[in-house]
């Protein structure tokens, strides 16, 4: 494509690139927006790990809290917060 003089095919591109990043801006989550399931933990982890599998290693109560924490293979512990979403343990 050979540029027109009033910039015509420039703005059609810088359209496209935008847009596409905004695409791509929308697909990210936050550990605290998805699903409150260890099945949907292991999703979002292995997809902030790029794809490579995160499983959970162990589970157990804390007896200070009563809460599950899941131990997962990305050396981090994870357990729902009051409101039911997911909390890194630190």
């Amino acid at each position: 494509m050979r540029p027109v003089n009033n910039g015509t095919v420039f703005i059609a591109v810088l359209k496209k690139t935008m847009s596409q990043a905004f695409v791509k801006e929308e697909e990210e989550q936050w550990l605290h927006e998805i699903q409150p399931t260890v099945y949907a933990l292991i999703i979002y982890l292995t997809r902030q790990n790029n794809g490579v599998r995160v499983n959970e290693k162990s589970n157990a109560v804390d007896h200070t809290t009563g809460r599950s924490v899941h131990e997962m293979s990305n050396g981090l512990s994870y357990t729902h917060n009051d409101e039911g979403k997911w909390q890194i343990v630190l």
